[in-house]
């Protein structure tokens, strides 16, 4: 299970427990399986949306998190199967599909010319931002990636992504050179990406990052001002998008 999955049980377990112990006016360690009632489950996620203005998408997250922990007390205690049935019955709720974001090419070369290339951090910054425009790398993969990883001579990258899968990316002569500028006499074992302190970055630090520089870029091109920029608009880049589509064409 990735880390961000626990997280995000753990942060789910967080709000749940102490919100049915006080709808049952109990201490928390007092609490029992049987406690965790399906009628509870249903009230406490009415609450997320009601009271701490969660989205749908974060509701189904936290209901997700709560029908793993009935699946594994279920397979681990057969006298709770049917509570396990119970609660896993809940069903998510639909919502309408967000619409992604995406740039096209002026605003995608704005975005890549707002760094100060002339000092160390603006270099730094500009290698990742081509980094993340040539792989379509998500903010935590580009921040665990290791210099290891990096394939100068055969021009591709190992990524890790999501549940421990790695795929191979290729990568262009230019981002190689980038890389290689960036990388020049580090050990294999760490991270391309540095922040100030020489530790790696965080995906926070790069979505941070990333919005910095797309507000310094409304400058050249106002009409990013009507964008949330992040890592993920960087992934569906226009052009990208339209040779996805153009393979998937021919495939079929």
């Amino acid at each position: 299970m990735a880390r961000n999955t626990q997280r995000s049980y753990r942060d789910a377990l967080i709000l749940l427990i102490p919100f049915i112990a006080g709808k049952l006016h109990q201490s928390v360690d007092r609490l029992t399986v049987d406690d965790v009632s399906a009628d509870l489950v249903r009230l406490f996620l009415a609450d997320l949306e009601q009271s701490r203005k969660c989205s749908i998408g974060t509701r189904n997250q936290r209901l997700a998190a709560i029908h793993a922990l009935a699946r594994f007390v279920g397979e681990h205690s057969p006298e709770h199967i049917g509570w396990c049935a119970q609660i896993r019955s809940i069903p998510f709720k639909k919502s309408s599909k967000a619409v992604i974001a995406y740039l096209d090419k002026p605003q995608m070369d704005a975005l890549l010319g707002a760094p100060d290339r002339q000092t160390a951090q603006g270099r730094r910054d500009h290698a990742l931002l081509v980094f993340l425009y040539n792989s379509g790398a998500r903010a935590q993969e580009a921040a665990q990636l290791l210099i290891s990883e990096l394939d100068l001579a055969g021009c591709s990258v190992k990524i890790r992504g999501k549940g421990g899968k790695e795929r191979q990316c290729p990568l262009w002569p230019s981002t190689i050179e980038e890389l290689k500028a960036l990388i020049a006499n580090r050990s294999p074992v760490t991270c391309v990406f540095l922040n100030r302190c020489g530790h790696s970055m965080t995906r926070f630090g790069i979505h941070a990052l990333i919005e910095r520089y797309a507000h310094k870029a409304q400058i050249q091109m106002p009409s990013l001002a009507a964008k949330r920029i992040s890592p993920h608009t960087i992934r569906h880049y226009l052009p990208f998008r339209i040779m996805s589509c153009k393979r998937r064409a021919m495939r079929s």
